[in-house]
C-alpha cells in the first residue's frame, strides 16, 4: 500500500489526468448509448409465472401491460367529451407497441358494449384500457410518454384525465432525489465543522462525486448487457455518496493528523494510504461482498442491482485510494487549518494520544461496560419491536406522492369502481377437454358472491378454445393483507374444489399475484442470504483481526441494526409515524427491500466495525493492553466516525425526500440504522462488550492461526507493503 501512495504523490499530475479521461471518456459513452434500465422480474415455476405462460398462449393481445387512462368530470357526465375523446384513443391506438385500446363509450348501432363496465354509475368517472403489447418492464420510455403526451392532449377545465398502471408509473420514477442537493449541503456542513478547512471540506466531497459521476456512466453502459431495476442508479448513488465521502473521509483524516505529528506531505499521505487506506480497502471489499451475496439467490432481478451498487462501490474505493492522494499532494499544508498551521509552526508536532471529550467519553465507557451494554441493548431491542410486523409485499399507487398522475387516477377508480379494481387477479385455465371447460365454468360460478369478492368477469375463452380467463376483483386493494389472503385461499381451495374431478391446471396471475409470489420466493431465500453474508463477513473479520470473537460480536451487532433499522421502516411506512412528511403512503414494504437493505447495512456496518476495532487492534499490536488499545482506539475514531455517520445520514434521509417510495424506504431505513450503529453500536455497545471481554478479544487457536492467512488490515505506520 505504501507503494500505491507514494506513487500517486509522486505522480499526481499523471494520476488526476487519467482520471479525468476515464470521466470524460465514460461520460461520452454513456450518454450515446443511452440507458436500457428495466424491471425485469422473472420467477420460474411460480403460480403467478404460470398463469402469464397461458395468458401469453392464449391471449397474446391480453399478455402485455395493461393500463388505464381516467376520465372525470367534476359537473355534468362524461359523454358530452365522448368524440374528443374517443378521437384522443384512435389516435393512442395507432402508436408503437399498443396492441389494443378499449373506449368506454358504446358505438353507434353496435349490438354489444363491452366497454359499458368501464363507465361508473355515476357517469362522471370512467376508463379507456391501453393494452401494450409488452409487459412494463420491457417497453421504453419513449414509447410510453408517446401515450401519456396523447392522453394529455385533451385536458380542460372540464375535463380531467390521469394515468394509472405500471406502465405510466415508470414515467414518475425516472428522475433521482430533488432534495439531494440538500444532503450535500448537510455534508459540506458537518466536514467544514470537522476540519475547519475549505480545502480539506472540498476533497471528500468532491471525490465522491467525481467517483459517482464515472460509476453512474458505467452502470448505464452496464444496462444494456444485464438487466438492472429503474431505481437501481438513484440506489447506486445513495450508497456511493455515502461510502464515497466517507472513505475519503478516513484518509484526509488520518493525513491531517499525520501532519500535525510533524510529517512531511509526502510521509502523511504514504503513512495514511497504508494505514486508513488498507482499512479502506478491506472495508469497500466486504460491501462489495455483502452486496454481491445476492446473486446467491439467483434472481435476475436483484443480480443487477448487487453488480451496479457493487462497481459503484469498488470506483469510489480505488478513487479514494489512488485520486485522493494526488490531490492531497497538490494541497499540501492548506488541508489544516489556519489554526491548525500556526499552531504546527508555533508549537511543534502535537502528541499522538488524542485529547478531549472523546478520550474522556472513552475513559467513561472503559468505567462502566456493564451498564451502557444494558442500556444500548435496551434502546436497540426496544428500535426492533416494530419489525415483528413486518408485512412484504408491493405497495399499489395508493401510496404514490398525492401530487402524481398515477396516484389520482388510482383514487378515481377507487371513487368510481372500488378499491379492489386497482389489482384485479386473472383466473387462467387450460383447457384441453369438456371436463376442463366444465370445471372452469363451475370455478367462475362459485367465485361469485364470496365474502371478499366484489366482481368475477364471464368466462372468456380463447379462439381455439385452449385457454381460459376469469378477472376477479377484490373488496380490498391490492397492497391489503386481506387481498394475500384471497389469493391464497383461490389458489388452496376454491381451485381444488372446482377441479376435484377434471385435476384442470387453473393458475392465479394478474400483477398482484405476481407480487405476492414475489415475497414469498424472496422471504424463502432471505435465511439462506442473511447466512452466507454472516459467514463471509466473520471469516473476513477473522482474516483482519486474528480473533474469533471480534467477528461473532460483529456479526451479532449487524444483525441488531438490520433489526433496528426494519423496525423504523415499519413504523413509518406501515403505520404510519411521520410518512406524511415523505409524502409516501401507508403499505406493505416491498419485497426486495430486505435482501438488499441487508446487503448494504452489513456492508457499511462492517466499515464501522473496521474502522473502529482496526484502530484497537493497531494499538493492542503497539501496547499489548486490552484496556489502553480498546480506549485509545475509540478515543481516535470516535470523531471521525461520528463525523462520517453524520455525513451518512445527511446523504441518506435527503434521498427519502424524492418522491419515490422505494427509495425513500431504502433512505430512512439505511439513514436510522447508520445513527444507531454509529452512536449506539460502535460508540457504546461495542468496546463496553469489548472492555467487559478483556484479552479474550484477541484469543485465537493456534491451529486456527496457523491455517487462517495474515493479511493487515491497518498495519502500523512502519509497515511497508
Amino acid at each position: 500500500m505504501k507503494s500505491l501512495g507514494r506513487f500517486s504523490v509522486r505522480r499526481r499530475w499523471f494520476m488526476l489526468t487519467a482520471w479525468i479521461v476515464l470521466f470524460i471518456g465514460i461520460t461520452i459513452a454513456s450518454q450515446a448509448a443511452g440507458s436500457a434500465y428495466s424491471n425485469n422480474f422473472t420467477f420460474p415455476g411460480t403460480n403467478s409465472t404460470h398463469a402469464e405462460q397461458l395468458l401469453q398462449s392464449g391471449f397474446p393481445q391480453k399478455s402485455g401491460d395493461a393500463d388505464q387512462i381516467v376520465f372525470h368530470v367534476s359537473s355534468g357526465t362524461l359523454v358530452s367529451h365522448e368524440p374528443r375523446i374517443d378521437a384522443m384513443l384512435a389516435k393512442i391506438a395507432r402508436l408503437p407497441d399498443v396492441a389494443s385500446v378499449s373506449s368506454p363509450f358504446c358505438a353507434t348501432g353496435a349490438t354489444t358494449c363491452p366497454g359499458a363496465t368501464q363507465m361508473a354509475k355515476s357517469g362522471k368517472i370512467a376508463y379507456a384500457v391501453v393494452n401494450f403489447s409488452k409487459q412494463a418492464f420491457k417497453l421504453t420510455i419513449p414509447k410510453i410518454q408517446a401515450v401519456e403526451t396523447v392522453g394529455q392532449s385533451i385536458r380542460s377545465s372540464s375535463l380531467e384525465v390521469e394515468f394509472g398502471g405500471n406502465a405510466f408509473g415508470q414515467l414518475a420514477s425516472r428522475g433521482g432525489s430533488p432534495d439531494e442537493i440538500y444532503g450535500l449541503i448537510a455534508t459540506g456542513v458537518i466536514l467544514f465543522l470537522a476540519f475547519g478547512s475549505l480545502f480539506a471540506m472540498v476533497l471528500p466531497l468532491g471525490v465522491a462525486l467525481f467517483a459517482l459521476g464515472i460509476a453512474s456512466g458505467a452502470t448505464t453502459l452496464m444496462s444494456h448487457g444485464l438487466a438492472i431495476a429503474q431505481f437501481a442508479p438513484i440506489l447506486g448513488s445513495l450508497i456511493g455518496l455515502g461510502v464515497g465521502i466517507d472513505y475519503a473521509l478516513f484518509i484526509v483524516t488520518r493525513s491531517r493528523q499525520n501532519l500535525k505529528r510533524g510529517m512531511t506531505v509526502e510521509d502523511s499521505v504514504v503513512t495514511a494510504i497504508n494505514t486508513s487506506g488498507r482499512a479502506v480497502l478491506f472495508a469497500g471489499s466486504t460491501v462489495c461482498i455483502a452486496l454481491l451475496g445476492m446473486l446467491v439467490l439467483r434472481l435476475s432481478f436483484l443480480n443487477g442491482v448487487a453488480i451496479a451498487a457493487s462497481v459503484t462501490v469498488l470506483i469510489t474505493m480505488f478513487a479514494s485510494l489512488t485520486l485522493l492522494p494526488a490531490l492531497l499532494a497538490f494541497q499540501k499544508h492548506h488541508v489544516l487549518s489556519r489554526r491548525e498551521r500556526r499552531s504546527l509552526a508555533a508549537n511543534g508536532p502535537e502528541a499522538t494520544v488524542v485529547q478531549g471529550g472523546w478520550q474522556r467519553w472513552a475513559m467513561f465507557v472503559s468505567r462502566h461496560p456493564r451498564v451502557l451494554s444494558l442500556a444500548a441493548l435496551a434502546l436497540i431491542v426496544t428500535a426492533t419491536v416494530p419489525y415483528f410486523s413486518l408485512h412484504l409485499g408491493s405497495s399499489d399507487q395508493g401510496s404514490d406522492p398525492a401530487t402524481s398522475t398515477t396516484r389520482h387516477a388510482y383514487d378515481l377508480l377507487a371513487e368510481g369502481f372500488g378499491p379492489g379494481f386497482n389489482g384485479p387477479l386473472v383466473v387462467v385455465g387450460s383447457l384441453h377437454s369438456s371436463a376442463d371447460k366444465a370445471a372452469f365454468a363451475s370455478l367462475d360460478t362459485s367465485l361469485k358472491g364470496k365474502p371478499d369478492v366484489v366482481a368475477v368477469s364471464p368466462v372468456v375463452v380463447n379462439p381455439s378454445g385452449t385457454v381460459g380467463l376469469i378477472t376477479v376483483v377484490s373488496k380490498s386493494s391490492p397492497q391489503d393483507t386481506k387481498t394475500s389472503d384471497l389469493i391464497t385461499t383461490i389458489r388452496d381451495k376454491y381451485i381444488p374444489a372446482a377441479t376435484a374431478a377434471s385435476h384442470t391446471a387453473i393458475y392465479v396471475g394478474g400483477i398482484t399475484a405476481i407480487f405476492d409470489d414475489f415475497a414469498s420466493v424472496l422471504s424463502s431465500k432471505l435465511p439462506l442470504f442473511v447466512g452466507v453474508i454472516v459467514l463471509l463477513g466473520c471469516l473476513l473479520l477473522m482474516v483482519a483481526f486474528r480473533s474469533v470473537l471480534i467477528p461473532v460480536v460483529a456479526a451479532v451487532m449487524n444483525l441488531l441494526a438490520a433489526a433496528a433499522s426494519f423496525g423504523l421502516v415499519v413504523a413509518v411506512f406501515q403505520w404510519g409515524w411521520g410518512s406524511s412528511i415523505l409524502g409516501a403512503g401507508t403499505g406493505p414494504v416491498e419485497s426486495f427491500l430486505p435482501i438488499i437493505m441487508i446487503a448494504i447495512l452489513f456492508g457499511l456496518s462492517m466499515d464501522y466495525q473496521v474502522f473502529l476495532v482496526s484502530r484497537m487492534h493497531e494499538e493492542w499490536l503497539n501496547t499489548g493492553s486490552n484496556e489502553e488499545a480498546i480506549t485509545r482506539g475509540q478515543a481516535n475514531t470516535g470523531r471521525v466516525i461520528t463525523a462520517a455517520a453524520l455525513i451518512m445520514i445527511s446523504v441518506f434521509l435527503s434521498f427519502a425526500f424524492g418522491g419515490q417510495r422505494v427509495i425513500a424506504e431504502f433512505g430512512v431505513g439505511l439513514g436510522g440504522a447508520v445513527l444507531m450503529d454509529a452512536f449506539i453500536l460502535r460508540t457504546v455497545l461495542v468496546p463496553s462488550l469489548m472492555h467487559f471481554i478483556g484479552k479474550a478479544n484477541w484469543w485465537m487457536p493456534k491451529w486456527l492461526d496457523r491455517v487462517v492467512p495474515h493479511v493487515a488490515v491497518e498495519a502500523t505506520e512502519d509497515v511497508d507493503v
